[in-house]
């Protein structure tokens, strides 16, 4: 195990359910714990509140144990005024310059690093087409996959240049969904030769050090009975194989309605599939241990790519004023 994790942790990111550790999930992180955590609206009230829980995680699971937060900007966003600044969606970005892209991302990178998270959950690199469920919507950036590409590898460069970690999602592709994963399992019936646009972002994007959060997609080309999270043909033929993809895979949220099961088993499953990390985020304490027993011990390969995603994401001097005006320059001439 690397410096800086907890002993035999296991290969897990987790929710919790309030403000602080309970002394219930102190207890099951000290017998089982998992690499990190991720937090939602739920456990976040103010500044001081939020600096003191995640530096209590951290001195629970260890000092590089990472905290997750989603914070893309728009309607997805657990970090909001009037104690963080507010963020626009991706689609805003459409058709700007990549340095306006870039310097969005390093400031949202600033303001998550800040409040002591160290992986943002961004960009979406799903297309915008026309059609499809609005889970996605303004999340992503285009329904061109060369223009989602040129932007995803901005707001990449920006995270990081923040010294925060990027995710990108949803991989291979949650843009063709007719039904929100959330409530339901999506089944994509395009052809090999349409998947071939959602696969192109995340291509291209392969190597930059960012890990990526599969779809709890079915897609009948690839894989006619498992969705991505939980298929051994899509994450190593397509995921690791044809996009070319060898960072950190961490599943979607287990507890989302797209799978059935005990959360246990559905993370033994994804785990097997291929998955470095599994995700599972409803707080509740059966759930959350059933989820850490049903995972390995971190190691391995998998250790090897958090490494080199921290590697990638080391912090540049910014000039946060110069980055701001940059932004809503650009954005303002778009309006």
């Amino acid at each position: 195990m690397p410096a800086g994790f907890a002993l035999n942790a296991r290969a897990a990111i987790v929710g919790i359910a309030g403000t602080a550790l309970s002394a219930e999930e102190v207890a099951l992180f000290r017998a089982t714990p998992p690499l990190g955590v991720i937090l939602f609206a739920r456990n976040i009230v103010a500044p001081a509140q939020l600096r003191a829980l995640n530096d209590s995680i951290h001195g629970l699971l260890g000092a590089e144990a990472p905290i997750l937060v989603d914070q893309e900007g728009g309607r997805v966003a657990r970090l909001r005024p009037p104690h963080w600044p507010a963020f626009p969606p991706a689609a805003a970005f459409e058709n700007l310059s990549a340095e306006a892209a870039r310097a969005n991302a390093a400031l949202l990178g600033l303001t998550c690093r800040g409040a002591g998270f160290d992986v943002a959950c961004a960009p979406v690199l799903d297309l915008r087409l026309p059609g499809a469920h609005g889970v996605i919507g303004d999340r992503a950036f285009s329904a061109a996959p060369a223009e989602v590409a040129r932007l995803g590898a901005a707001w990449v460069a920006g995270l990081q240049a923040a010294g925060c970690i990027p995710v990108i999602k949803h991989i291979p592709g949650h843009g063709r969904a007719m039904v929100d994963s959330h409530l339901d399992l999506p089944r994509v019936d395009a052809g090999r030769a349409d998947l071939a646009a959602d696969l192109a972002p995340f291509a291209a994007l392969a190597a930059s050090g960012a890990w990526a959060m599969t779809a709890h997609i079915l897609y009948a080309a690839l894989d006619p009975v498992l969705p991505a999270t939980l298929s051994p043909a899509v994450i190593g033929q397509v995921i690791r194989g044809e996009i070319g993809f060898d960072g950190v895979l961490v599943s979607d949220d287990l507890a989302m309605k797209a799978l059935r099961g005990d959360p246990g088993a559905l993370a033994a499953q994804s785990i097997a599939a291929g998955c470095d990390l599994v995700l599972h985020c409803t707080g509740v304490l059966a759930e959350t241990a059933a989820a850490l027993v049903g995972c390995p011990v971190l190691g391995g390969r998998a250790a090897a790519r958090l490494a080199a995603a921290r590697a990638a994401a080391r912090p540049h001097p910014l000039d946060d004023a110069a980055l701001l005006a940059l932004r809503d320059a650009e954005l303002a001439a778009a309006a």
